[in-house]
This record gives structure tokens, C-alpha cells and sequence, in this order.
């Protein structure tokens, strides 16, 4: 088969991976079903009140400061009435006084408003900003407390939706929108009292505008909210693509999938595309809309109050100032359609960051934790552990199935078997990544449901094949999990586990920069760095799973001797595949299908002939020859 094949063959294996993990985010992001729509909204309100609540005496004052803006703005229109009628005949007679004072009157209300506008915006946008604030704290806690079943289900690129999409979101709303409605919201109100007090007849002409303009905000409202709600959908599955192809950005480049995912990328693009589209549209309907009832409303008291003043029915200042506060009436209509346009955006990102805080986590802390002995002894016993990561109500198989296993404190075992047998998960069930389904997980006699989170990850520490490093300093991420450890304690946990000499020779020793997932290292450095990092940490029980894989034979060799004195007097779980690391076990556990089928020690299985250990060892030393 030619590289031309073999990588074409290879991107159609990518391809389904892809479009499985594509259908999966876009699952996950559909439109809710209808009967859970009213239950994320309720969620949505609810998150809104416990955001809002620490600042009552603020959004009180907001209110004041609203109401008194409402008021001078509501005396100009009516003072220019009374110019028209009353100051200008006292100043063709020579009477200025009226007309002076109702100017400096303008005047007076003109700064009052601008004052009481700046003072609104001010304390307005300063609470917004503040809910934005711990909304986004909220959530960031709120998702790194959750459980790693979330995590490994809910993907980094829908996180980063909600933090930053979603929360942009309602920024708008209540940075710019919420201005606009307030003040709308009052003047509408307001006005609609005074054109009742002017005139009733011109006023029952205004007034019936509101049948049209009801019937139109019922039909947008109930567009739109279905309409928004997927723009929000569709810019979260973009997000999701683009951090997936940046993420994997080795493997695309690798296997030549830049014009593929481009072509993804751009259908994912597309639609959002076309929802904003659809969105447009209901708005490009409804604010003309509005105008267009507006301006027939006002034509027709133009028409029938001119005619009443041409028969001195009617003053002409009383129609002057009916058509200003008409003006107002209708200007404010188009501030709440651009409001309910944000609304409708924000009520949606709302639902979906309410979805998220409302989940809970898979692993609760316990209520009333019992303290664990400083420092744990480091006995580990699974009492009939069963176990499997989906339900078996949804069709999921047990990985583990009554599993009985007691490990000594200072017990150093192995864990080995095929790929699927339960390596991982029982060492993800004693870090309580999970809890079992059924049976417990005990550490020095206590249930781990029944430990607080601290002193569990104080006494457990798990080094995993990724040795996953953050952007800062060698010294800062050998720190990660001690930070108050000073520079000598940094030191000497690199040199116990032979980092020290490369951390020497590298241009700013232990304040490189590693970069991003410490790219600046190689994979036995990050994983030697990893190594130093659970070190410092000095855990009672130090679980290994496949921490060895990314080192080469001379450095594993050189880790072998280092792992003893990261090993000594503590409890340690190793998981590889590489024998060699299995050999500095006191016991080897050979797993089968969630089973236990072969325990003893390295020593001892490799004796036993037949043994599925034996076999495996064999294996493996051909594989050296």
C-alpha cells in the first residue's frame, strides 16, 4: 500500500472518529425537548435572583435614579405646550417673564436629565459588571468542582462556550440593552397617563395602536425565543470544532487534514451563519414594524387634532405636546424591541449556563467527613467493588465485578492485563475519580465517602501517562502540588527523582518557561517533572498508571532507581505494560475481565509456568533480544 494510500485509509478512520465526536457535541447542544424548556428557564431566573440578590440596595437606588430621570424627562414636552399656549401670547404682548422662566425651566431639566442619565449609567453598568463577575467565578468554580464523568463527557470547547460566548451574552443585555429598557419601559407608561390627561380622543387613537402592536410582539415572541436559542446552539458546536482542531493541531497537520477540517469548519460556520440569518429576519419584521404602527398612529392624530384646531376645538400647544410625548411613546417601542432581541439571545445563554451550575457532582463530598489520620498510613482494601461507567439500566457491562482487594500499608503492587480489564478504574476508584456502583474503596479503614476532599488528595496522588504540564516555570510545576514548598524542597524532589541534571542545562534552569502543556520539554522530562511533582507532594498512596510509557530505556532505567526512593514507605499502585517497571513491585496483580486471576510476587508468577504473568514476561523479554 503507498503513503497516499495509507493516509487516506488513516483520514477515514479519523473521519468517523470526527464526525462521532461532532454528533456527540451537537447532541449534547441540540434544542432541549419542549418539557424541559420551562424548567431551564426556571433555572435561568433562579441563577439570575441568586446573582442579583447581594445588590438590592444598589438596583433600589438604580430604580430611584430611573423614576426621577422618567420625571424631567416627562416635563419637557409639557412645558413647551405651555410655551406655545401661554408664554409666547404674554411675549406678543410684552410679558417675557413667562416665557424666561419656562426656558430656564428647559434648561434646568435638560442638565437634571443628564445628571441623573450619567448617574444611572454609572451604577447600572457597575452592578452589571459585578454579576458578571461572580457569574463567571461562579461557574469556573463551579465546573472544576464537578466530577470527572462530567469532564470526560462535557467537552473543553462547550466550557469555553459558557465562559466566554454565553457570557458575552449578557454582557450586552445589560451593558447597552438594559438602558434602553428601563427607561422605555417607564416612559410608556408614564406617557400613556398623560395622553389620557390631554386629550381622550387623540389619545384613544394612540392607545389603539397597541392591538397591532400586540399582535406583532406575540408573533415575534414566539419565534424568536426557538430562534435564539439555536444561535446559541451552533456558535457553541463552532467553538467546540475549533478548540477540538487546535487541540489535535499535530495530528491534523500529521495526517493532512487541514482542507478536511476547513470544510467541517465551514458548515459549522454556516450554520450559525443561517441562524443569525433566521434571527435577523424576525428582527428586520418586527422593528419596522413597530415604526410603521407608530407612524400611522401619529399621522392619524396629525390629521384629527389638526382638524380640531383649525375649529378651535383644541389648543394648539395641547397637540404640539401631544405629538412630542407621542414621539417619546413611540421611540421607547423601539428600544424594547432591540431589549427583547437581546433578551431573547441572553435568555438563552442564561438557560444553557444554568444547565451546567445546575449539575452536581457524580462524587459528592461528604456531608460530615470523618478526619483521615495525618499522615495516612496508606492501607488500601476494595470490599466487593463492582463498578462500570454506564448504568447498567442504559445496557453498560460491570468493568468490575465484586472485586476483593486488600494492599498493605507500604505495599508497593502492579497492576498488568490486556487492555479493558480494569487497570485503570480501580486506580480511578481509589483516587475517587468515581465511587463504585456497589461495595467501598478504604483507606486506612475509612469509606472514601466518608473523607474530605483535601485530605484525600493530600494522602492520594495519581501520575498519569500524560504527565500534563502548565505554562510557567520548572520550579512552579513541581510545586503544583505544594506551592508553599521553597526552592531547596523543589530542588531535592527533582534530584530524588533524577530531574535535576536536565532542569540544570536548560537556559533559565528551574525558571524555564515550559510553555503551553510544557512543550518546551520532551516527554520523559515532562513525565520526570511529573514525577517530582508527586514527589514534593508526599502522598501516602502513590498511584503510577503508565507513568513510565513516555520515557525512553536509558532514562527508565535511570527512573527505576529513582522510583524506589519515590516508592519507599508509602503505598504505591503501578500500572504498565513495560515488565521492567513491574519488577520493582513487591506484588503483581494480573487482572482479567474486572477479575483478579493471578497475585503474587514478580518473582514468584514468573516461576509459576502456565501463568498468564509468566506468558506475558516471556513476551516480553523476546521482545528485548
Amino acid at each position: 500500500m503507498s503513503t497516499e494510500e495509507q493516509i487516506a485509509q488513516q483520514n477515514e478512520v479519523l473521519e468517523e472518529e470526527w464526525r462521532g465526536r461532532l454528533a456527540e457535541a451537537r447532541a449534547a447542544e441540540d434544542k432541549s425537548p419542549d418539557a424541559a424548556i420551562p424548567r431551564l428557564r426556571k433555572d435561568g431566573r433562579a441563577l439570575l435572583g441568586h446573582l442579583l440578590r447581594p445588590h438590592k440596595a444598589q438596583l433600589w437606588l438604580i430604580v430611584a435614579i430611573v423614576l426621577g430621570q422618567n420625571l424631567t424627562t416627562m416635563a419637557g414636552p409639557f412645558l413647551v405646550g405651555l410655551a406655545i399656549d401661554k408664554g409666547m401670547p404674554d411675549a406678543i404682548d410684552g410679558n417675557y417673564r413667562t416665557i424666561g422662566l419656562i426656558g430656564a425651566a428647559l434648561a434646568v431639566i435638560s442638565l437634571g436629565t443628564g445628571l441623573l442619565n450619567w448617574q444611572f449609567l454609572m451604577r447600572a453598568g457597575r452592578v452589571g459588571q459585578q454579576v458578571l463577575f461572580d457569574l463567571r467565578r461562579q461557574l469556573f468554580d463551579h465546573v472544576q468542582a464537578l466530577s470527572l464523568s462530567f469532564h470526560e463527557k462535557f467537552t473543553s470547547g462547550r466550557v469555553i462556550s459558557r465562559l466566554t460566548s454565553d457570557i458575552d451574552t449578557l454582557n450586552e443585555l445589560l451593558s447597552s440593552a438594559m438602558d434602553g429598557l428601563v427607561t422605555a419601559v417607564l416612559n410608556i407608561m408614564t406617557i400613556s397617563v398623560i395622553l389620557l390627561l390631554l386629550d381622550l380622543p387623540l389619545a384613544a387613537i394612540a392607545l389603539a395602536s397597541f392591538v397591532p402592536l400586540w399582535f406583532l410582539a406575540s408573533w415575534f415572541a414566539a419565534r424568536s425565543a426557538k430562534v435564539f436559542r439555536r444561535t446559541r446552539e451552533t456558535i457553541a458546536t463552532l467553538i467546540v470544532q475549533f478548540v477540538e482542531t487546535m487541540n489535535g493541531i499535530r495530528a491534523v497537520q500529521v495526517f493532512r487534514r487541514e482542507r478536511r477540517n476547513q470544510q467541517i469548519f465551514n458548515q459549522l460556520n454556516e450554520d450559525y451563519r443561517q441562524a443569525n440569518a433566521v434571527a435577523f429576519k424576525l428582527h428586520a419584521v418586527f422593528i419596522p414594524g413597530v415604526t410603521l404602527i407608530g407612524n400611522v398612529a401619529t399621522v392619524g392624530v396629525l390629521v384629527v387634532g389638526g382638524i380640531r384646531v383649525a375649529n378651535g376645538g383644541l389648543d394648539l400647544g395641547v397637540l404640539t405636546a401631544f405629538l412630542l410625548y407621542l414621539y417619546q411613546f413611540y421611540g421607547p417601542m423601539q428600544d424594547v424591541a432591540i431589549f427583547f432581541n437581546s433578551l431573547q439571545s441572553a435568555t438563552a445563554a442564561l438557560e444553557k449556563i444554568a444547565g451546567v451550575m445546575a449539575r452536581t457532582p457524580s462524587v459528592p463530598e461528604s456531608v460530615s467527613p470523618q478526619p483521615l489520620p495525618q499522615p495516612a498510613r496508606g492501607e488500601v482494601v476494595l470490599d466487593r467493588v463492582e463498578f462500570g461507567y454506564v448504568p447498567a439500566e442504559e445496557g453498560g457491562r460491570p468493568v468490575l465485578q465484586e472485586l476483593d482487594l486488600d494492599i498493605p500499608a507500604g505495599q508497593t503492587v502492579a497492576l498488568v492485563g490486556v487492555t479493558g480489564a480494569g487497570k485503570t478504574t480501580i486506580a480511578k476508584l481509589i483516587a475517587r475519580f468515581y465511587d463504585p456502583t456497589s461495595g467501598a474503596v478504604r483507606i486506612d479503614g475509612l469509606d472514601l465517602r466518608d473523607i474530605s476532599d483535601a485530605d484525600l488528595r493530600q494522602a492520594v496522588v495519581m501520575v498519569t501517562q500524560e504527565g500534563f504540564l502548565f505554562s510557567g516555570s520548572v520550579a512552579d510545576n513541581i510545586a503544583f502540588g505544594r506551592p508553599a514548598a521553597t526552592r531547596d524542597e523543589v530542588e531535592d524532589a527533582a534530584r530524588a527523582v533524577g530531574a535535576h541534571e536536565f532542569i540544570a542545562t536548560l537556559p533559565d534552569g528551574y525558571d524555564t518557561d515550559v510553555r503551553k502543556r510544557g512543550g518546551r520539554l520532551s516527554a520523559g522530562q515532562r513525565q520526570l517533572v511529573a514525577f517530582a511533582r508527586a514527589f514534593l507532594a508526599d502522598p501516602s498512596v502513590l498511584i503510577l498508571d503508565e507513568a513510565t510509557s513516555s520515557l525512553d530505556v536509558p532514562t527508565e532505567r535511570s527512573v527505576q532507581h529513582a522510583l524506589r526512593t519515590v516508592l519507599r514507605d508509602r503505598t504505591a499502585l503501578i500500572i504498565a505494560h513495560r515488565l521492567s517497571t513491574v519488577e520493582i513491585a513487591d506484588r503483581v496483580l494480573v487482572l482479567d475481565a474486572g477479575r483478579v486471576v493471578e497475585d503474587g510476587s514478580p518473582q514468584d508468577l514468573v516461576d509459576a509456568s502456565g501463568g498468564r504473568f509468566a506468558a506475558l514476561h516471556e513476551s516480553w523479554r523476546d521482545s528485548l533480544v
